[in-house]
């Protein structure tokens, strides 16, 4: 079984609660982009190939751990499931190797061609990608595939905490004010991040 397999094989596991609210073709869907594959960063936790996966499947043990011991009341019951698992739906594009700074020289038929081979113990930005942003972009792309309620939409696009721009602190706020969970997301993305992959 391939470690693609296995994280997917983990993901209906931990995602059973919930899979009945989404499409039929979304595991296809996410391996085809990149999901299973993409890491969480390029040099902080998750920076290597599975990373997201791990960190999301983290975030969502968390939210749901947090929900049972501390009596959180959702919208529906599946919100700890969609937003931990998704919250960082947009990496899935947003990483690639870089080129290696090693020059291989071959030759064709037209003569000598230079080929830079890809370095895949490292991550970098993907500057290709079309969608920027981080949790507005992982709201519209997992829109796709469910409608979300205004609860999911707020804990995704809200999940960093006041680690965004200071002019989106008042609004953080105000969406917590709203929705106490988006504060138990935050919460949830630093266990993962800070205490639980750091360990790794």
């Amino acid at each position: 079984m391939s470690d693609v397999d296995i994280r997917m094989k983990q993901f209906r596991s931990l995602m059973e609660p919930a899979l009945h609210i989404f499409p039929p073709y979304l595991i296809r869907d996410l391996e085809a982009n990149g999901f299973f594959t993409a890491p969480a960063s390029t040099k902080y936790h998750g920076a290597f190939e599975g990373g997201l996966f791990e960190h999301s499947r983290n975030v969502t043990q968390v939210l749901i751990t947090l929900t049972h011991d501390n009596g959180l009341a959702w919208q529906r019951p599946e919100s700890p499931y969609i937003i931990g698992m998704f919250h960082d739906l947009c990496k899935m594009d947003l990483y690639r190797h870089p080129m290696s700074d090693a020059v291989l020289h071959a030759w064709d038929a037209n003569g000598q061609k230079d080929i830079r081979e890809v370095d895949t113990t490292k991550w970098e930005h993907n500057p290709d990608t079309l969608l920027k942003g981080h949790g507005d972009k992982s709201v519209m792309l997992l829109s796709q595939y469910l409608p979300l309620t205004m609860e999911e939409i707020l804990c995704i696009r809200y999940h960093m905490g006041a680690f965004v721009d200071q002019r989106e602190w008042n609004d953080y706020t105000r969406a917590i004010h709203q929705y106490d969970t988006v504060l138990w997301t935050h919460h949830a993305d630093m266990i993962a991040s800070h205490i639980l992959e750091d360990a790794r």
